[in-house]
């Protein structure tokens, strides 16, 4: 399901970037690879709780389920600071 909603992802922002300025897409890539970073963080914390038990495995999952958290608000940041770019060069 992850990957599903990657590729969507991915297929939703080429087909904007036509429409978006260089500096629109840069600031926007740089925060989309700084979520992605994070998700590959939450990954490997869900791949270690799998190897764990009882608090350790919970506590491991909370944390995984924080970094994804943490990735979807920076992917929010960069399409709010795309925006804003987008409203300045607009002017």
């Amino acid at each position: 399901m992850k990957t599903f909603v990657s590729v969507l992802g991915l297929a939703s922002l080429i087909a904007l970037a036509a429409c978006d300025s260089k500096q629109e897409n840069k600031v926007e890539n740089a925060y989309e690879n700084q979520a992605d970073a994070i998700d590959n963080q939450a990954d490997n914390m869900e791949a270690m709780a799998d190897n764990l038990s009882g608090n350790a495995e919970s506590a491991a999952e909370n944390a995984a389920d924080a970094l994804e958290n943490k990735a979807d608000a920076t992917r929010e940041a960069g399409e709010k600071a795309a925006d804003s770019v987008e409203k300045t060069e607009a002017h």
